[in-house]
């Protein structure tokens, strides 16, 4: 099995671990002021800065398969942290480098099952807007032109909804490129 299904599968349980309510802690309320004080540990994010910083260098390195993993542990260290959006930062990340490397499949299970979920649930329209765009591009390459056209259509609504003219004009020359390529196959 590929690392980068490893990783994308136990990112999944991981999330789906973390929802759910431990039985092993107390369920009683503090006891005295009525204050709760929650200590929170910065180490899964800062970890989660350190591998995407070597990621991105491996990336820079043309290293792109120790990029994938380490995008995918950084994606884990942020989701511990609960910091979504660099979560969602480095699933999109790690669907970039499986796309240079012409995985369009994991590429794709990527950004649609875990970073477009991701940005749904923190509300994030960039992205949404930017997961999109990726899977325009995805299928484009796939060669699923309908699939493609409809991506960069969501994109473009967002960017309008939003007013990011350069997001909106790169999704009509996403639109483009796909009509383009639908015309040439013909």
């Amino acid at each position: 099995m590929n690392k980068s299904w490893l990783a994308i599968i136990f990112l999944i349980i991981s999330n789906q671990a973390m929802t759910q309510t431990s039985h092993f802690l107390p369920q009683q309320p503090p006891q005295g002021s009525g204050a709760i004080n929650i200590v929170v540990s910065n180490l899964d994010e800062n970890e989660g800065d350190t591998y995407f910083a070597e990621a991105e260098k491996n990336e820079r390195n043309g290293e792109l398969n120790e990029a994938v993993t380490l995008f995918g542990k950084a994606a884990f260290e942020y989701n511990s942290a609960k910091q979504f959006a660099r979560y969602g930062e480095a699933l999109m990340r790690l669907s970039n480098v499986h796309y240079q490397l012409a995985h369009f499949s994991e590429a794709e299970q990527v950004v649609l099952n875990v970073a477009l979920k991701n940005y749904s649930k923190i509300g994030s329209r960039n992205g949404q807007m930017e997961s999109y765009s990726q899977l325009g591009r995805i299928y484009l390459a796939l060669n699923k032109p309908t699939q493609s056209l409809w991506f960069y259509t969501q994109q473009g609504i967002l960017a309008k909804q939003i007013g990011n003219s350069s997001a909106y004009i790169e999704s009509v020359l996403g639109a483009a490129n796909v009509k383009i390529r639908k015309k040439n196959t013909l």
